[in-house]
């Protein structure tokens, strides 16, 4: 590609993405609240012709408990720590609250969006590295997400996102033959490695990067490609406003910076976060966006910045490697 771009990722996850870390029940109040705001993110994007990939665990588009097992595989995680398996964590709950783990009309109110991608997070929120699996539980991970992808929503997955961003050479060959074509990666950046356990420095430097430059450039030109699998290297982690932080303006400072890199080096430059990011203190996390998304979209117009998600900067870089 030799058009200056931003690529747009969202891990849509609510609580399937953090059951092995927090409790359900004390932050119901952070998932009402993400519910919320994903209505209005979709109007800003759309507001500012921003086109994005919803990365979204297949386990989100049930709607009951009932309907999760139906959908669920038959072969499950052997993990040796059951705490990484949604399949154990649910077992063990004594209640559900469908508010924090079902939500198939957000998922609709996404594909109904124009140049939204609906993109997966894996079906069960799967770690790919963690100790004691099997390769073929990965492969059922991602039939299962397909299959209530195709039957809820008649929607064939291209791009994935990989759950905490863990995944290996095994793992994306199996996704190619699951039929995906686009998946985002880690930088380049040695405290980009991912192990089953991080370690406190490498997540100190991640930190650190988000407000000064600590490892390789951000943006990029040349992609690695599997067969029929492109990969699209995270940029930035968009980090959620904390109060009384003095870094919040650096941080958008930061990657304000790093997309006028990409733009006067005519490269990709992937952004991504969680909707969840923006349970705590909606309203403030909001207004940072629009005030980001406002400013990208002026990049557009003055520019030739383009937006594009996974699934069409995938599709423009297969066309230029095939013709």
């Amino acid at each position: 590609m030799n058009k200056s771009t931003v690529v747009i990722s969202l891990d849509f996850e609510l609580h399937w993405g953090r059951f092995d870390k927090y409790p359900l029940e004390p932050n119901l109040a952070y998932y009402k609240a993400t519910r919320a705001a994903i209505p209005k993110i979709l109007d800003l994007f759309a507001q500012y012709d921003i086109h994005a990939t919803w990365a979204t665990v297949g386990m989100l588009m049930a709607e009951s408990r009932e309907e999760w097992e139906h959908y669920s595989p038959d072969v499950k995680p052997s993990f040796t720590n059951q705490l990484y398996s949604a399949y154990s964590w649910m077992k063990a709950q004594p209640r559900i609250f469908n508010e924090a783990l079902f939500a198939p009309e957000l998922v609709k109110l996404v594909l109904d969006t124009p140049n939204q991608e609906l993109g997966s997070h894996s079906f069960s929120h799967y770690y790919t590295m963690a100790k004691g699996q099997r390769l073929e539980e990965w492969e059922a991970d991602l039939v299962a997400a397909n299959r209530i992808a195709w039957e809820k929503f008649q929607h064939i997955h291209y791009s994935l996102v990989f759950p905490r961003n863990q995944y290996s050479k095994k793992s994306l060959e199996i996704a190619s033959e699951q039929g995906f074509g686009a998946v985002r990666t880690n930088p380049s950046d040695w405290f980009w490695k991912q192990v089953e356990n991080e370690n406190l420095i490498k997540k100190i430097f991640r930190t650190g990067d988000t407000l000064f430059p600590l490892g390789n450039r951000t943006s990029y030109s040349e992609v690695r490609n599997g067969e029929f699998l492109v990969h699209l290297p995270a940029s930035r982690l968009l980090r959620p406003f904390r109060s009384g932080s003095f870094f919040n303006q650096r941080r958008i400072a930061r990657i304000k910076e790093e997309i006028d890199t990409a733009i006067n080096l005519g490269e990709m430059y992937h952004l991504w976060w969680h909707p969840h990011n923006f349970g705590h203190y909606p309203n403030e996390n909001l207004q940072i966006l629009e005030t980001l998304l406002a400013w990208i979209k002026g990049r557009m117009e003055t520019h030739g910045l383009e937006s594009k998600n996974m699934k069409e900067t995938a599709e423009i870089i297969r066309k230029e490697i095939f013709i």
